[in-house]
């Protein structure tokens, strides 16, 4: 089951933060630098859906508005939302991912953007799926992908 998120959820958010960018051992931004995708949960341009299994979340997917001077690692422009996404590891490989991916552009479709951004490692495992829902790669560094879907 998918629901939307709220304000109450940012402590979930915050744990699902640390699967999404420390996904392998070894690997992951500063954690100073990944709190700017949670901090403040709830202003204008935030949104997010858990995917709940027996009443307990299991994953979620959420989106956030950046500005110029402070981007996220996938920014594009400050009228794009960038997505993060992660699953609890004991529940991965089973579609949820994609499920949350999909009620998510939903949400972003419902309030009128044109067009989400993310960022993901060059070798993660959710590379395909992003394709797969249409993401492309607009631009490309060593370790890692910015990818634009396009929702008009």
């Amino acid at each position: 089951m998918i629901r939307r998120g709220n304000r109450q959820d940012v402590r979930f958010l915050r744990d699902m933060l640390r699967h999404a960018f420390y996904w392998r051992a070894g690997v992951g931004a500063e954690a100073a630098s990944l709190w700017r995708y949670v901090s403040g949960w709830g202003r204008r341009g935030d949104a997010a859906v858990i995917a709940l299994e027996g009443g307990f979340p299991v994953g979620a997917a959420w989106f956030r508005l950046f500005a110029r001077e402070e981007p996220g690692f996938g920014f594009v422009d400050e009228q794009t939302p960038e997505v993060s996404i992660a699953v609890v590891p004991s529940r991965r490989g089973r579609g949820i991912g994609t499920e949350l991916l999909d009620a998510l552009i939903e949400v972003a479709r419902e309030q009128g953007f044109e067009g989400l951004t993310l960022s993901v490692a060059n070798d993660s495992p959710a590379l395909g799926v992003f394709k797969k829902q249409g993401f492309e790669k607009v631009e490309q560094t060593d370790v890692a992908w910015t990818m634009r879907l396009s929702l008009s």
